[in-house]
């Protein structure tokens, strides 16, 4: 397992956390905190991601990349900006072209710029290639006219468990036919899950996406993160 952005661990990860911010946006309560040597995002009361680990989020990047065709300076739309690992992972390898994140709370985004998450991602945000998107990656893919190789996406805890209702429709095979429409001919679409979604699997397939599978990725305790791929026809 790579540490390359794991922030040390603090002598006291039991003691209760610290709230270093704390915002109201337009999809409600966003709250970065600090607990030991983690830091951690909370919306809404429910808990999303914090800097403990990251080797799913890395892997979701690396899946994307493999499972293209080999062709010269892909492009990838990364949707959630999170605590940073994919994108800064991304900007790692150099095989990749533009990376561009879809970010809707401006709370996170000010949290990598100015806050403390930019000890994750200084590096890839300086990156040319690296474009931040202030946007409801839900609208941005219905709206955008860019294309993209590969669009790795973890805005929620999973198709099933969303962050906030409007989410859900974008994997439907509706949503799903959306994100085909940002995909190149032979594109990824790489989905990030806190836990395996079967259902989610056969939507992929009835939304026209090919070579559709499923990849674990073991973690400390419970059950394995996934990533679902699928491949654009073309």
């Amino acid at each position: 397992m790579s540490t390359a952005y794991e922030l040390p661990h603090g002598t006291d990860p039991s003691g209760p956390p610290e709230v270093i911010d704390r915002r109201e946006g337009p999809y409600g309560e966003v709250v970065l905190r600090r607990h030991g040597g983690l830091l951690q995002i909370i919306a809404n009361g429910c808990f999303l991601m914090d800097t403990s680990d990251g080797r799913s989020e890395r892997r979701l990047v690396d899946a994307a990349l493999d499972a293209l065709d080999g062709r010269p300076g892909p492009e990838v739309l990364i949707g959630g900006l999170g605590v940073g690992f994919s994108l800064a992972h991304a900007a790692e390898q150099p095989r990749w072209g533009r990376l561009t994140v879809v970010e809707r709370e401006r709370a996170v985004i000010d949290w990598h710029l100015s806050g403390p998450l930019a000890e994750v991602s200084a590096r890839a945000l300086r990156d040319p290639r690296t474009e931040i998107v202030e946007s409801d990656l839900v609208a941005f893919v219905n709206e955008t006219s860019d294309t993209y190789d590969a669009l790795c996406l973890d805005i929620d805890n999973g198709p099933e468990w969303t962050v906030t209702e409007g989410n859900q429709s974008l994997y439907s095979e509706a949503g799903l036919a959306a994100c085909a429409r940002v995909l190149k001919p032979g594109g990824v679409l790489a989905v990030w899950s806190a836990t395996p979604s079967p259902g989610f699997a056969r939507t992929l397939g009835n939304a026209g996406f090919q070579q559709v599978r499923t990849e674990e990725i073991p973690v400390a305790r419970g059950v394995p993160d996934v990533v679902h791929l699928g491949v654009r026809a073309g």
